[in-house]
């Protein structure tokens, strides 16, 4: 979390500052500017393989804290591809699986003092989101040619010029879904940190009382680290409940 100013007479609180992109070279941002959020994006690569790849590299019968962890978000991410897709979509389960634990891993390390939040920004999560929709689009329109676009017809309504309508609703909800994906997951996680931000202004501004807004961080920082947890969880089940639709249509 950014650092808050007290100013005189009043607080001087800029919440939304944390989220502000900076070169780490240099003045200017640029097309290929290696900034805080490359950084923390590069860092979150890290922190994932490490966490799958070293506690399992020796898998012992007997496993270790960390790959129980490991094993775990496995086992997790696998039962909900099979779950929402079955046996059809293990052949996606490692973009999906990759696609959970990145999410996962930003949003966890966002929550460290003066640390990025990647996916807080649009612009990262509208590419994940982006990318899901292209690849789902895809992958319906190869397994099914043109039959796909019977995926926005309700055949089951009463009349054919509801039907009609029905189509032109369920065409425009499909095309929206990138954005509705992305700004989510990146509203989620922007808002609370936010909140945090505003009550850590109030710790300077009121001395011993200030114990008080630490309470509450205390609690709002719990509710973020859920929260960065099931948005992970949302993000990729939705992507399974997407992938469901081009593989078995209706």
């Amino acid at each position: 979390m950014a650092a808050t100013e007290h100013a005189q007479g009043g607080i001087n609180a800029h919440p939304m500052e944390q989220f502000t992109i900076r070169p780490l070279f240099g003045d200017e941002v640029g097309l290929f500017t290696i900034t805080n959020s490359t950084l923390w994006m590069f860092i979150a690569i890290l922190a994932a393989t490490a966490l799958l790849v070293l506690p399992t590299r020796n898998g012992a019968l007997v496993p270790t804290r960390m790959q129980l962890v490991a094993e775990g978000i496995y086992g997790f991410v696998r039962k909900m591809v099979d779950d929402t897709l079955g046996p059809e979509g293990r052949p996606f389960f490692p973009y999906i699986f990759t696609l959970f634990v990145f999410i996962l891993m930003s949003n966890v390390l966002g929550l460290l003092p003066w640390s990025f939040t990647t996916t807080s920004h649009i612009a990262v999560t509208g590419v994940l989101a982006l990318a899901v929709f292209i690849s789902v689009t895809a992958i319906g329109f190869a397994r099914h040619g043109l039959h796909f676009i019977s995926l926005f017809w309700v055949s089951s309504a009463p009349t054919v010029a509801l039907r009609c309508v029905l189509f032109v609703i369920e065409f425009i909800s499909y095309f929206v879904r990138p954005l509705s994906h992305s700004v989510r997951l990146a509203g989620n996680m922007m808002a609370g940190h936010a909140v945090l931000k505003v009550f850590a202004a109030f710790v300077p501004a009121m001395g011993i009382a200030g114990i008080i807004p630490i309470g509450a961080m205390t609690g709002i920082y719990a509710l973020e680290l859920l929260v960065a947890c099931v948005q992970a969880y949302i993000f990729t089940i939705l992507t399974c409940v997407y992938l469901n639709d081009a593989l078995h249509m209706h």
